[in-house]
């Protein structure tokens, strides 16, 4: 039964990965569509962001009444009716309207069984978790470009939009199997900190501005990557550009396939230094004006995959750093810090690009590596006399 349920974990996390990909790999040719200028899909994005933050923050809340399962059905649920809205959508200002529950679907699910996973799984298990967010946001580039091959864009979000519906008809049926931890789960939230408890925590807000770097750096990604080609590069079609949205995706897939099999071994804190550590080298590896898109491609599937094991073990690390009253409230409000950069960064790449050609994004994403590692290890500073 627990290893049904996990496996029920891991498609739910495939289903949060699968919307956040397709802005990305269909902007090129929605852009010229809806005849606007490229910054255009920050304002999108911005949108579905911040209806992930309104909903992250109130996790919390929700967590305390409601079980895990009732809030991932009805999150999973809101992600396809914005899909199916972005799929009939006839006029760029469409896009804002459905992006209300594409954002709302992605913030409570996220939260929730982040929580869920950190007070009831080892490391390894939430790193997996992760990991099989990467298949589903690398699935979807590639249901967009098969999109774009034989029919419109509008049916790259329909497509996944029937594919999401699969996934909550599993999780619907997967019912019975979340009983076994229902008990626990009623009394601890209840005994759980609130937000401006958790906030007065020591550390906290420093991995708050943490979380808002890395989220900037992999939002510009999600977003800008396929333009990035787009722009720096000739002779690529539209279904090949939008196919290099997977490349950070899967990257983030590896990343986090890597730190799953050793992150019990290794530690949290290691990792995060690891991962970061790799990300700079893909970082180099766009900036270098090599003749061949190869070498950039790697580079992204480099950034990837090191971004890969940092998201997962801040959040790992949440009821151990901070205490397992805290860890819900701790963990919405990471999640809410994380979709604010997620909401404005994309959005100001855009404007720069716009003014100064895409080809920046490293010094870009160079400054949010910096930011986050940075910010992480005065983080610890502060935790390490509490935890002495």
């Amino acid at each position: 039964m627990g290893s049904l349920l996990l496996s029920v974990i891991y498609l739910v996390f495939i289903s949060l990965g699968l919307p956040d990909s397709l802005l990305g790999a269909g902007w090129p040719t929605m852009q010229v569509v809806f005849d606007v200028p490229s910054s255009y899909a920050g304002y999108v994005s911005m949108t579905i962001a911040f209806m992930t933050i309104i909903s992250a923050l109130l996790s919390p809340r929700m967590i305390r009444r409601f079980h895990t399962k009732w809030i991932v059905i009805v999150s999973i649920l809101l992600t396809v009716l914005g899909l199916l809205g972005f799929s009939v959508s006839r006029h760029y200002w469409m896009l804002f309207l459905f992006a209300v529950p594409y954002g709302l679907g992605a913030g409570s699910v996220d939260a929730s069984v982040n929580h869920y996973v950190a007070n009831h799984y080892s490391g390894s298990v939430m790193n997996f978790l992760h990991c099989f967010y990467g298949v589903g946001a690398v699935i979807s580039p590639a249901i967009m470009a098969q999109a774009l091959r034989v029919a419109r864009w509008n049916e790259g979000y329909r497509w996944t939009a029937f594919l999401q519906t699969g996934i909550l008809l599993a999780v619907i049926l997967s019912l019975p199997l979340w009983k076994r931890n229902e008990a626990a789960d009623a009394e601890g939230p209840r005994d759980s900190a609130g937000i401006r408890e958790a906030l007065r925590v020591p550390g906290v807000l420093l991995t708050l501005v943490a979380f808002f770097a890395y989220c900037a750096g992999e939002a510009t990604c999600f977003l800008w990557t396929p333009s990035y080609f787009a722009g720096t590069r000739t002779g690529l079609s539209d279904d090949t550009i939008a196919a290099f949205g997977s490349l950070i995706f899967g990257g983030l897939m590896l990343g986090r396939l890597i730190s799953g099999v050793i992150s019990n071994k290794v530690g949290d804190r290691p990792l995060i230094r690891a991962g970061i550590a790799v990300e700079l080298v893909g970082i180099i590896l766009i900036w270098i004006p090599a003749e061949s898109y190869i070498v950039t491609a790697a580079g992204f599937v480099i950034i990837g995959t090191g971004m890969g094991p940092v998201y997962p073990a801040i959040q790992h690390m949440a009821p151990a750093n901070f205490g397992t009253r805290n860890s819900a409230a701790v963990i919405g409000l990471q999640m809410a810090s994380a979709y604010i950069g997620s909401t404005f960064m994309p959005m100001v790449f855009g404007q720069l690009q716009q003014a100064a050609g895409i080809a920046v994004m490293p010094e870009y994403l160079m400054i949010f590596a910096a930011l986050n590692i940075g910010l992480l290890e005065l983080a610890y500073l502060k935790l390490k006399p509490q935890q002495e």
